[in-house]
Order: structure tokens, then sequence, then C-alpha cells
């Protein structure tokens, strides 16, 4: 059994706090408000930009997760929950915890600026495309500097259960049609919480992993995909119209390996889109 230490306990937190519940772990959930945290796991209302309110945070910590979203888009947000709210937190777990052993820093694949579908890993260098992505970039190195030494789990677009506006999008005939060669990178959330938890049991993890499944696809491919199969128009039977989600990609174009995360152990529940948006074509049936 461990004591661990979910900072951020959202989404994807939410789901690996119930897995290492389930393992039988001991796991506090700090949020600024901690309403809505999954049964079991102890509440720690805390504010990670404001150090005062981690003076008292639970003791004899062996894991700090670290997986704050930050409060808006703009640099000020992205620098106040990265890097200063993650240095802030670990000082003060590492103050009352000397015999904190593993801390997991979860960032994202947003640190690749690159805009020509290259195949990225974590041997390839970040070259962040703007102020967001070297934020990042500096919180995954102060989390490689420790201590103890982390890691950083650099995740892809989220999605699962709860958030269909994708297959929703397509099947209503809204979601417009990509280009050709615009390639997305996603992993569902019970793969990215199941990932996160494999790397807080490893022995000897690298400083670095790729959360992605493991078919970096075409948009195009995914929701034309997602119309066959849910019985939904072909989003580019009509091509004038620009595709909502690639609009929101501008400045970014590549394709990430998980190999490193496969071959340290780790299996996807949801190894593509397709059985990941597959049932979320389940959910929305029913």
């Amino acid at each position: 059994m461990a004591r661990i230490l979910i900072a951020g306990c959202g989404y994807v937190g939410s789901r690996l706090a119930e897995l290492l519940l389930a393992d039988g772990d001991t796991v506090f959930g700090l949020k600024r408000s901690p309403d809505g945290l999954p049964p079991g796991v102890e509440p720690v209302p805390a504010d990670v930009t404001e150090p005062r309110s981690l003076e008292n945070l639970p003791k004899r910590l062996d894991a700090l997760v670290y997986a704050v979203s930050p409060s808006g888009g703009g640099e000020a947000a992205y620098r106040a929950a990265y890097p200063e709210g993650f240095r802030n937190t670990l000082k003060a777990a590492r103050a009352g915890s000397p015999g904190l052993a593993r801390t997991l820093l979860v960032s994202s694949t947003g640190a690749y600026g690159y805009t020509d579908g290259r195949w990225v890993d974590e041997a390839t260098p970040p070259g962040p495309s703007g102020t967001r992505g070297e934020i990042l970039v500096e919180a995954e190195s102060q989390a490689a500097q420790g201590p103890p030494a982390g890691v950083a789990l650099r995740l892809g677009g989220i999605y699962g259960p709860g958030r269909s506006y994708t297959v929703r999008k397509v099947l209503s005939g809204q979601a417009g049609c990509p280009e050709k060669g615009v390639y997305s990178n996603r992993i569902h959330r019970d793969d990215a919480a199941g990932a996160a938890r494999h790397l807080l049991h490893l022995d000897d993890p690298e400083s670095l992993y790729l959360g992605v499944d493991r078919e970096p696809a075409e948009l195009r491919e995914v929701y034309r995909w997602i119309a066959e199969e849910g019985g939904g128009p072909d989003p580019c039977a009509d091509t004038g119209g620009e595709a909502w989600e690639a609009a929101g990609r501008r400045g970014s174009n590549k394709r990430c390996r998980s190999d490193r995360l496969v071959d340290s152990g780790f299996t996807f529940r949801y190894p593509t889109f397709r059985e990941g948006y597959g049932a979320l074509l389940e959910e929305v049936r029913s």
C-alpha cells in the first residue's frame, strides 16, 4: 500500500485515483474545491498557486502525481500551473514527506510544435511553437531534476466517457472535412490514467514518456470512420467547410510514437481511435 497525492484530481486524475484505490493505496485528491472526488479519495482543499494553502499537505507520502490544468489559455495561467504550481506543490510535499520516492508530471504533446507531420518520440527535441509549450518543457525539466527524480508523461488529446463532442459533431454533419495530411494524436481517458498508474509502479522509469495510442491517424480518416460506423454523413462529401477541430490545431502537426511506454510493459485498452471511438458511439446510442 502506498500513500499517493494527486494534485489536480480532475478528468484523468479521478480515474487514476479509482485505479489506485483498487490497488489498495491511500489516495489524496488536491483541488481548490474537493467536491466530486471519487468515493474513497481523501480530499485536500488547496490551491497550487498559493503556497500557504499547501502547508498542511498529508505527511509520509510515497508519490506525488501532478495533473493540474491551467485556469485559462494564456501565458500567465500556464506559468501559474506550470512550473510555479508544480514547484510549490513539490516543495510542500517534500517538507512533510522526506521519503517521497516518485513524482509524476502529467504534461502534453503540445511540447512538440512541428507542423510537417513528422514522427516524434522522446528523443525528438521538443521544439515548442509557442510560449505554452516552452512553459511545459520548463516544468518537465524541474520534474527531472527532483529530488526525487521525476517522470513526465506527455499526453495527446484526451477523450473518453462524457467527452463525445467529436462523435456528435461528425454524426450531426457539423464537423467539416480536415485537409489531407493533418494528423491527430489521441489517448483514451482510461489509458491515460492506466499509463500514469503503470509509471508509478515502474522500478526504474525513464524521465519522459509519450502517452498516445498506437496509431496516430489523419483527422480526415478519424472523422470518416466515425461517420461510417455511426451512420452519419460523410464529412468530406462537401469539402467547402474547414473542420472545426482542425482549425483549433493550427500550428502543430506531428505523429507521436508511444513505443517507450509499450516497451516498458504497458498495454493499451484502446490501442487505436477505432476501439476508443467505438466505445463512445455506444455511449451516444444509449
